[in-house]
């Protein structure tokens, strides 16, 4: 059958099925429209792979790879999905039928064009869509300012409702001066785990594409996207000339009206994502937030302004009279005019800031331009910054600080640290390490060898971090010391694949052999990569390769941790370490990400860690290949990936 033929007898069932359910349910396409989509959907992957590695092939693969995830995962949520999807197949085919011509027009089209990219953490296609404004040219001089846009919470968008809402769409009339990157973000994870990942690969991507002024990035989004503002805002303060949060949280416990605290080892990583810790940070980027007067989320923003009130930090907060969840057309115009200001003046960057007020709970989010924090004496404590420069000194205090990095010039000016005079030599990065109460200028080359094997930006943990960047998994092929472990294992990575293809939208990379791989050779393969293992010593070589480097006894009868023995016939290990081959990067043993379908499905605010850096879970089979898990025994390590006594 024709394939527009069989979307008409699609839509009419939809419509069938959409009248007699107030729900709009998730739709099933008959068979025979799903055949003739896979159909189309091979004949495009088929033409992709002719064009293999040329330039703006992405733009393309990212119409396939819609395709096939809405019917990898059955995403056809009403009768409109049908038609998205055919034609995000008829813009693959146009867009390879330009490339197969040598031309790529969509590049540089006025108005707003969905793009793709493929993601280094594991080779998936993502899109993007980039606007570009009128007036734009390609091949001038002019440099652009840049709105990073953050969407709200979708549940029912997937690549071919962003294809579609974002395609071929003219310039609005606010957007009259700037390019515009509005992020796909794997959809709905509020910017976190591989999600904020892809905020800063699209954003590379479009620096790299587009004639960018890099002191003018504004930083905004709405509900969802305003609490991914405050995320990264807060997190990454010396990256924008302004953060715009809109209507988005800031906080766990509050926003879930939760009153009984989470476990420790759960407690202490909200640190990670809890925006309300990070207020100072506003002192170093202009924020204006807004929520609507009778919007239940106006009270994260104005937590917020009270918060960086207190701390001396000025947050401006626009209150939209008699609103809901949404914008009113006065205070809009106020908060666009806010992001103006401050675009066109720019940001104050690198040695040209003065004075930077930091601080953070995870060393993932160590930076603030030319001060970084190393390492910190407590993990998921304040770690806070005071620096100030002048032409005579760098005043720097500091609070849990164990190592700093100043990227700052000295020549005959002096450093003082905690009212330390320090000497300072040589040129580029300096580095400081407080040894006892006095701190010293130490090697860089030795330092960042980390022979003491302290956490460290990208090695501080928990489990989900390892997630964050580049990973590959591997599977044992050996005889496993205990059949419970073995098939609890191969029930974690089944549904760490599935959860991650539906939830983080790629294939878990999986290294695909059916023999033994030695931690050397795996390593060697992938020099850049964390490596996830699963099954125990016996199943799998690159485990038994490591066993006696991590701070864990593993025989076949029981697994001793923190001086707690544990039954292998019903307990199973979780941990991430540093690993021993690659020490700047992580080993994950039978863990992939420790929140599941559940907390996706629940609010964004539950995306944070379950299981800490290391767990012990009590697991029973429940069915042919199910298991309950029960966790018995969860922590943190401390600065030296250590635990401390009892935890």
């Amino acid at each position: 059958m024709n394939i527009k033929l069989q979307i008409v007898s699609v839509v009419c069932g939809v419509l069938l099925i959409s009248v007699a359910s107030a729900q709009d349910a998730d739709l099933s396409i008959p068979d025979e429209d799903r055949s003739g989509l896979q159909n189309e959907l091979a004949h495009l992957t088929s033409r992709l792979a002719a064009h293999a590695g040329e330039q703006h092939i992405a733009d393309a693969a990212v119409c396939q790879k819609a395709v096939e995830w809405i019917l990898r995962h059955d995403e056809f949520y009403s009768k409109s999905y049908v038609s998205q999807t055919l034609s995000a197949i008829e813009l693959g085919n146009r867009r390879l039928e330009s490339l197969r011509r040598g031309d790529a027009p969509w590049v540089h089209q006025i108005g707003m064009t969905v793009r793709g990219y493929r993601s280094d953490v594991d080779d998936s296609i993502q899109p993007y869509a980039v606007t570009l404004p009128v007036g734009y040219q390609q091949n001038s001089d002019r440099k652009w300012p840049l709105h990073v846009v953050l969407h709200g919470r979708a549940g029912r968008m997937n690549e071919v409702n962003f294809i579609h809402k974002y395609n071929d769409i003219p310039v609005s009339e606010e957007n009259t001066g700037w390019i515009q990157l509005d992020v796909f973000g794997r959809t709905n994870n509020a910017y976190r785990w591989s999600g904020e990942t892809d905020v800063f690969e699209a954003l590379a991507q479009v620096i790299d594409l587009y004639e960018i002024d890099e002191e003018r990035i504004v930083l905004r989004g709405f509900s969802m996207g305003g609490a991914g503002a405050w995320h990264l805002g807060m997190h990454f303060p010396g990256k924008w000339c302004s953060v715009g949060p809109g209507a988005g949280f800031v906080d766990f416990y509050e926003y879930q009206k939760q009153t009984q605290m989470l476990p420790a080892h759960q407690h202490a990583t909200l640190g990670i994502y809890d925006s309300i810790d990070y207020a100072l940070n506003a002192f170093n980027v202009p924020t204006c937030t807004y929520g609507g007067e009778i919007d239940p989320q106006l009270a994260a923003g104005k937590s917020m302004y009270e918060k960086a009130k207190l701390l001396g930090v000025p947050v401006e907060l626009i209150v939209g009279p008699g609103m809901g969840h949404k914008f009113d057309s006065e205070s809009r115009k106020t908060f666009f005019f806010f992001h103006r200001k401050a675009m066109d003046r720019g940001r104050t960057s690198g040695e040209s800031r003065k004075e930077i007020r930091f601080t953070t709970r995870t060393l993932r989010y160590n930076r603030c331009d030319w001060i970084a924090v190393l390492e910190q004496e407590q993990v998921y404590a304040p770690s806070t910054v005071s620096a100030k420069q002048d032409d005579d000194a760098v005043t720097i205090d500091t609070e849990n600080v164990a190592a700093l990095s100043l990227h700052v010039p000295f020549n005959e000016r002096k450093l003082i640290v905690d009212g330390q005079s320090v000497t300072a030599t040589g040129g580029g990065e300096l580095i400081i390490q407080r040894r006892g109460n006095a701190w010293t200028q130490v090697d860089g080359k030795s330092f960042r060898e980390n022979r003491d094997l302290r956490k460290r930006h990208g090695l501080q943990g928990p489990i989900d971090d390892a997630f964050v960047d580049r990973f590959v998994c591997v599977n044992g092929h050996g005889s496993p010391w205990s059949k419970t472990q073995q098939h609890y294992s191969e029930f974690v990575l089944r549904r760490f694949s599935k959860e991650y293809s539906k939830w983080l939208r790629a294939k878990l990379p999986i290294h695909t052999s059916d023999e033994h791989v030695s931690m050397s050779k795996l390593v060697a393969q992938n020099p850049a990569s964390n490596v996830v293992l699963f099954g125990d010593p016996g199943s799998n070589q690159t485990i038994a390769d490591v066993l006696d480097k991590l701070p864990i006894k593993w025989t076949k009868e029981s697994i001793v941790v923190d001086g707690k023995q544990y039954s292998t016939r019903d307990h199973a290990l979780s941990m991430v370490f540093p690993n021993p081959n690659n020490p700047r990067r992580y080993v994950v043993i039978n863990s992939g990400h420790t929140i599941h379908d559940a907390d996706f499905q629940a609010s964004n605010a539950w995306l944070f860690p379950r299981l800490g850096d290391i767990a012990i879970q009590k697991v029973t089979p429940d069915g042919d290949s199910e298991f309950k898990e029960e966790t018995v025994w969860a922590a943190n390590f401390d600065s030296n990936w250590a635990l401390q006594p009892n935890n």
